[in-house]
């Protein structure tokens, strides 16, 4: 056999084994049905949030008096508010601000809780530090620290937000640095170790990638809290500012009118248990097709 016959047998197992790879994760996949269900309902979410506002005249704080507290129908598809304003519209512009609020905090929680948690596995001084400021933080009920920030900040979506951040980063620290921990004592650690290799190439080019699949099933999670988070501020009024629409505080003007109409808190409530059911599904889905140990949708 020529060298060019060796090069292009091993060009064609090479091309077989990939197909085998992407045929053992697709059959993954489709035998993953909270994965699935997970992924379509937020898809779902996020297209309607985007696209209904956008394609729609109707503006979501104007108030017409005479239909107030309108049921379900043609005209209004979940009703009217206590203002008369259409309840569908406002639920959606609601669903931008939660999607732009859990979004945002899962990034930025994401990106210091990797920093935190990486610095933190590596070296034992930071840990030390850091790993206590995280569980002070810990501590602290999460919807109180944020409620005691925004009071500090004063209420707007990016305070939401930072407020957020703040409460979800240590454990997106404690997630990173676990998996950093194990990853640390690996051989081929050691092996870029005596290598030369800097602190700084070990730990984002070696390090990193070890926990990518555990950090983004934590993610996942972090954006379903941070969606009730968002709501519950709103509804407790330190959250979104009226008049613009937020789920929570949609909720909290129904508390007035529930008895009569009770379309008001069934729509918003409804969407906030979708989205972070959806979530939740996602996160289980993706933690099961990251593990390694789970094939065909379970556990070889």
């Amino acid at each position: 056999m020529t060298e060019a016959e060796k090069q292009a047998a091993a060009k064609e197992r090479s091309q077989a084994i990939l197909e085998e790879q992407r045929r053992l994760r697709k059959e993954k996949f489709l035998s993953n049905p909270a994965l699935i269900i997970g992924l379509v309902g937020m898809i779902i979410i996020v297209l309607a949030a985007l696209i209904i506002p956008a394609v729609s005249s109707v503006d979501p704080n104007e108030m017409k008096v005479l239909d107030r507290l309108k049921p379900p129908g043609a005209g209004h598809i979940f009703g009217t508010d206590e203002f008369g304003r259409d309840l569908f519209i406002r639920v959606m512009y609601g669903a931008q601000v939660s999607i732009c609020v859990g979004g945002a905090v899962t990034i930025f929680s994401s990106i210091l809780g990797t920093i935190i948690g990486i610095y933190a596995s590596y070296f034992k001084i930071l840990d030390n530090i850091l790993m206590r400021i995280c569980d002070g933080l810990i501590a602290i009920p999460g919807v109180l620290l944020a409620v005691a920030l925004m009071a500090a900040l004063g209420a707007s979506i990016w305070n939401v937000i930072l407020a957020l951040t703040v409460v979800y980063t240590p454990s997106i620290a404690r997630v990173v640095r676990a998996g950093a921990l194990v990853a640390r004592e690996q051989v081929y650690v050691e092996a870029a170790k005596i290598q030369g290799s800097s602190d700084f190439r070990i730990l984002w080019k070696i390090i990193l990638p070890s926990v990518v699949s555990s950090l983004t099933v934590q993610a996942s999670f972090i954006f379903a809290q941070a969606i009730i988070s968002e709501a519950s501020l709103s509804f407790l009024g330190v959250g979104i500012p009226a008049p613009a629409a937020s789920w929570g505080n949609i909720l909290q003007a129904s508390k007035q009118v529930l008895s009569k109409a009770p379309w008001t808190a069934i729509f918003p409530g409804a969407f906030v248990i979708i989205s972070v059911l959806s979530l939740n599904l996602l996160g289980d889905g993706l933690r099961d097709f990251l593990d390694p140990r789970v094939k065909g949708g379970r556990k070889g």
